[in-house]
């Protein structure tokens, strides 16, 4: 997100390797790595990076990115600690726990205790937390969930936009959040009950909806995004349910580095 002069960046991950996920082998060995040359290309130069959780596809690019920019990265003590270990130092690193409201100058930003989603089996990928550095992380089992935060960026004189990275929530947390924009993680069970009605209803029907984590994020960053058959019939049905609890919003699904204006 660029307001202004600023950059922000939320859960960066742009060297997208192949783990074997979506193709129901995930290999929890797989090693860690950086694709140096894309992240240069369309990172930019951000001074703040928000984490909502350190699951690899979240948090592998971003120690890169925060050592070449010197940008300060926002997360949970877990994103804290694995800062540590992968070489950032305290000065970029700052823990959140959800509920604080930070000023920018330009924009506030407001983080929020939230939930990680659910696989079939009602649990998650690689949980647990770091609640002192570790050893540096090589592989993607290294990197666990390390509980879970969404944020809201609210840009004076400006819109109120809402992320999360993952696709569970509490709904007393989102509620008088009220964004403008709200970026929302698409489930890919059912774990989570009446996740569609029960989320627009804490967030007041947004006016825009904005589709997330829906795509194969191991293949390119080309136009169209790719989309594995279950996950294409995920997202059409959470575009579905969305239009008819919310038929007064609109929905956007983006497109890879294409940008959007939101005022």
């Amino acid at each position: 997100m660029d307001i202004g002069g600023s950059t922000v960046l939320i859960d960066p991950f742009l060297s997208r390797f192949y783990t074997g996920l979506f193709d129901g082998k995930l290999n929890p060995a797989t090693k860690l790595s950086v694709d140096g040359d894309t992240v240069s290309k369309h990172a930019g130069s951000p001074q703040t990076i928000l984490v909502t959780h350190t699951h690899w596809d979240h948090y592998n690019d971003v120690p890169h990115i925060a050592l070449r920019s010197e940008a300060r990265v926002f997360g949970t003590l877990t994103a804290y600690h694995l800062g540590l270990a992968f070489g950032l130092p305290t000065s970029q690193l700052s823990p959140l726990k959800g509920g604080e409201v930070l000023d920018f100058g330009a924009y506030t930003v407001e983080a929020v205790a939230a939930l990680h989603s659910r696989n079939p089996n009602y649990s998650m990928a690689f949980p647990g937390v770091r609640l002192a550095q570790p050893a540096p992380p090589a592989t993607i089992a290294d990197l666990p969930e390390g509980d879970t935060l969404a944020y809201q960026l609210t840009v004076a004189g400006g819109p109120s936009v809402f992320f999360m990275g993952a696709s569970d929530f509490v709904e007393r947390n989102l509620t008088g959040l009220n964004p403008d924009v709200a970026m929302l993680a698409v489930p890919n069970t059912d774990a989570t009950h009446d996740y569609v009605p029960r989320l627009l209803t804490a967030l007041n029907r947004p006016a825009t909806i904005v589709p997330v984590h829906w795509d194969n994020f191991e293949t390119t960053l080309t136009n169209p995004p790719a989309v594995t058959p279950g996950d294409r019939l995920r997202l059409d049905k959470f575009v579905t349910a969305a239009r008819a609890f919310a038929p007064r919003s609109r929905i956007l699904v983006p497109d890879y580095l294409t940008p959007y204006t939101f005022g």
